[in-house]
C-alpha cells in the first residue's frame, strides 16, 4: 500500500457531532466538517475522503482516520466500508496535546481533530491498525463484558449485604465463612430471605432449614449443615433493640433484592456466553487449552479476537496481553519490570488462567515450579506460566491445531517435575 498522503482525525462527540479535520503531509489543514451520527453523516465524512484528489489513483482507503474510540455506530459504518480505522487511546492523545500546542492546552472540537491527524502524520507507524474481528467475536465481547459488569456488580452487593449483616446478624457472617462464595451461596441467600433478622432465625426448626437448602441446591450434607445452622441461630448474641433490628431487616432484603436479581443476570449470561464460545470457529481450540472453561474462554476469545492479522507473532499477543516482561535502561543500569500498559481483563483472565493449569497441566505445573525455584514470586511465575500458555496458544490459532501437551512441553519437563532439566522449546 503507498504512504498515505493525507491524514483524517474524527473527534467523537455525544451531543455536538463528530468534528472532522485532514491534513496533508506538510500538517497543512486540507479539509474540516462536522458530521452527525446518521447514515448521511457517514456517507459526508466518505465522500470528503474521497475527493481530497481527482486523480484516478486515488481512493479514501489511502486515507487513515483516527479516532479515540472502537466502538460506536459511525466506527461499525467506517469499518463496513473498509475504511482504515486507527483507535487512539485518550490519555496517550492528552499526552501529544502538550507536545504539539505547548502553550494551548485546552481542549477544543475542532482542535482536537486536528490533533488525531497530525498524531497519524508523524507517528502512524507507531500506531496499531483496528482490529477487523467477526461479528461473532463482536457479539461474544458485548456479552463478555457484560459478563464483567454482572460479576462486580455481584461483589459489590455482596460487600454491602455483609456491611448491613455485620450491624445487627453477625452469625448471618459466620454461618457461611467457611464455604466458597459465603452469603453470595443461593443457600444463604435463600435462608436470609426467610429469616431476616436474629430473632426470625431463632425460631427456624430443623425442617424449616433443610427444606431451604434442599430447595436452593444443596444435595450434600443436608442434615449435618441443617444441624449446624440450627444451633448457630439459636446461640446466645449481643442483639440491636427490636425496633432497629427490624428496620435493619428491612434494609437487608432491599439490598438482597438487588443480589438476587444481579445474580439471576449474571446466571443468563453465562449461559448464553457459554452458547456462544462452544459454537465459535475457534471455540474449540481454546477449549482444548488446560484450564480454560467456558468462561475463561470466552473472556481470552473475546479480548484476543479472530482477526488472524492482529498478532502476526507470539511476542505481541504476550505484550498485548501484560504477560511480556518491560525491559528498562538507562545509561548502566537497566530493570525488568512488569508491563502495566496492557489489556487488563485479558491480564487478569490470564492470571486465573495460568492458576487452573497448576492442577490440570504436568507440564505447566513443571514450569511454574521451575520458575519459583529460580526466585519468582507467585505472580511472576504464573505471568510466566501465562505467557508460555499464550505462545502455544497462538500457534495452535495460526495453524489450526488442537493443544498437545506433548507438543507444549518436552518429555523431559513432562517427566522432570522437579525442575532439574532446562526449559524445552515452545512451539515456534
Amino acid at each position: 500500500m503507498p504512504k498515505p498522503r493525507w491524514w483524517a482525525g474524527v473527534d467523537w462527540s455525544e451531543r455536538h457531532g463528530h468534528e472532522v479535520a485532514v491534513v496533508d503531509a506538510a500538517g497543512a489543514l486540507v479539509a474540516r466538517a462536522r458530521i452527525d451520527d446518521t447514515p448521511d453523516g457517514a456517507r459526508e465524512l466518505l465522500r470528503l475522503l474521497a475527493g481530497l484528489s481527482t486523480s484516478h489513483r486515488h481512493s479514501r482507503k489511502q486515507v487513515p482516520v483516527a479516532i479515540e474510540t472502537s466502538r460506536g455506530l459511525l466506527v461499525t459504518a467506517l469499518r463496513k466500508a473498509g475504511q482504515p480505522m486507527i483507535p487512539l487511546n485518550t490519555a496517550m492523545v492528552a499526552r501529544y496535546r502538550g507536545r504539539m500546542t505547548p502553550t494551548q492546552r485546552r481542549e477544543s472540537d475542532a482542535g482536537d481533530a486536528l490533533l488525531l491527524a497530525n498524531i497519524l502524520r508523524t507517528d502512524g507507524e507507531l500506531h496499531r491498525s483496528m482490529a477487523q474481528p467477526s461479528p461473532a467475536a463482536e457479539a461474544l465481547k458485548v456479552l463478555v463484558l457484560a459478563h464483567w459488569h454482572a460479576r462486580r456488580d455481584q461483589r459489590l452487593y455482596d460487600n454491602r449485604l455483609r456491611s448491613a449483616l455485620r450491624e445487627y446478624y453477625p452469625a448471618a457472617i459466620h454461618a457461611w465463612t467457611t464455604l466458597p462464595n459465603r452469603t453470595l451461596r443461593a443457600e444463604a441467600r435463600a435462608l436470609l430471605q426467610m429469616a431476616p433478622t436474629p430473632r426470625a432465625a431463632a425460631r427456624l426448626r430443623r425442617p424449616q432449614i433443610s427444606k431451604t437448602l434442599t430447595a436452593a441446591g444443596r444435595t450434600r450434607q443436608v442434615a449435618e449443615h441443617t444441624d449446624r445452622l440450627h444451633a448457630l441461630f439459636r446461640a446466645p448474641a449481643l442483639r440491636q433493640p427490636p425496633e432497629v433490628e427490624e428496620a435493619m431487616g428491612e434494609r437487608m432484603l432491599a439490598i438482597l433484592a438487588q443480589l438476587n436479581e444481579i445474580c439471576r443476570v449474571e446466571s443468563n449470561l453465562t449461559s448464553r456466553l457459554e452458547e456462544m464460545f462452544a459454537a465459535h470457529p475457534h471455540g474449540e481450540i481454546y477449549a482444548s487449552m488446560p484450564g480454560v472453561g467456558p468462561v475463561i474462554g470466552a473472556r481470552l476469545l473475546a479480548e484476543i479476537g479472530d482477526d488472524p492479522d492482529r498478532f502476526a507473532t507470539a511476542k505481541g499477543l504476550r505484550a498485548y496481553a501484560g504477560a511480556a516482561p518491560l525491559t528498562w535502561a538507562s545509561g548502566g543500569s537497566s530493570s525488568v519490570t512488569e508491563r502495566t500498559a496492557c489489556n487488563r481483563r485479558l491480564k487478569v483472565t490470564g492470571h486465573h488462567w495460568a492458576f487452573a493449569t497448576l492442577t490440570r497441566s504436568p507440564g505447566a505445573r513443571a514450569y511454574y515450579d521451575r520458575r519459583r525455584e529460580a526466585g519468582d514470586r507467585h505472580s511472576a511465575a504464573l505471568r510466566r506460566l501465562y505467557g508460555r500458555l499464550l505462545t502455544c496458544l497462538h500457534h495452535c490459532l495460526a495453524t489450526g491445531q488442537l493443544y498437545s501437551e506433548q507438543a507444549a512441553f518436552s518429555s523431559r519437563e513432562l517427566a522432570d517435575p522437579t525442575g532439574t532439566e532446562p526449559p524445552a522449546a515452545v512451539p515456534p
